[in-house]
């Protein structure tokens, strides 16, 4: 049996850099994972399958990432697994949540029915899953490039997210194919990233159109630097003291669902 967590992220930022002719966006980004998300338990049944529990409200098991990462590996034909998820990180938020809950998957299957997979081939695997799957699967912050396949490891410092998720699932699907939406930003370095300022090419777009959005960006900018993490919903401020963090979300507390995490450099599953 394993239980781990299935951790959560951010997009420091995000540039949309250029469209390939397959339609797919080129970007730069850097991924910040987190010490909060989703709890996830696997553990071998006599019962051969994939057994999922509890379903996921509206997503059929059979489009559900967790079980397509389940079924992308060679499991043994005479046992299965059942998997069961503690859900928190939001749907639809921007926190990479059901990337990494395939990512986690893949990991922990490879473990527990000892199949063998390097990392690389698990990476490949989950590149087909979704395009943020990879960085799960190597389980490292990182700087990220291409249509977010290209990871070059980082080490960031330790700093604490206040995060608010505002009321609203947004389509990453409608951002990325908004007329408005900007295609062209320049390439930057990584040490320009560090120097900074930065931003989310795709924050304007939804701030447009997506009303809770746009009041959790201008609230929490009244405490730090605010920024949209991926496609949004969700908002974030990074505060150098747990203690500045909490302060910060006490006083969001009744006005929006807010959470603070400890961004980590690496998480392994266990």
């Amino acid at each position: 049996m394993i239980e781990t967590l299935s951790p959560a992220k951010l997009n420091l930022f995000l540039h949309v850099t250029g469209k390939r002719n397959n339609g797919y966006h080129e970007l730069q980004t850097a991924f910040q994972l987190l010490d909060w998300g989703d709890r996830m338990r696997f553990e071998i049944t006599d019962t051969p399958g994939i057994h999922l529990s509890p379903s996921m409200e509206g997503v059929p098991n059979d489009d559900n990432l967790i079980v397509r990462a389940a079924s992308a590996l060679s499991l043994p034909d005479d046992c299965g697994v059942a998997i069961s998820i503690d859900k928190v990180i939001p749907m639809g938020g921007g926190l990479g949540g059901g990337s990494s809950n395939a990512a986690v998957t893949l990991l922990a299957l490879n473990t527990l029915f000892d199949l063998g997979y390097s990392v690389d081939e698990l990476a490949i695997k989950g590149a087909g899953l979704g395009a943020d799957v990879p960085v799960f699967v190597r389980g490292t912050s990182a700087w990220a490039e291409g249509i977010g396949e290209e990871l070059t490891p980082l080490e960031l410092p330790a700093r604490w997210f206040v995060i608010i998720y505002p009321d609203c699932h947004v389509s990453t699907q409608e951002i990325f194919g908004a007329p408005e939406l900007t295609r062209n930003t320049p390439p930057i370095t990584v040490s320009a990233f560090f120097e900074g300022p930065v931003r989310n090419d795709l924050q304007p777009v939804v701030e447009s159109r997506y009303e809770q959005v746009r009041v959790a960006i201008t609230w929490l900018s009244g405490h730090g630097s605010a920024m949209m993490t991926g496609s949004g919903a969700c908002v974030f401020a990074g505060f150098d003291l747990q203690a500045e963090a909490q302060r910060v979300a006490a006083a969001a507390e009744g006005k929006f669902k807010v959470f603070v995490a400890k961004g980590i450099n690496r998480f392994t599953v266990v």
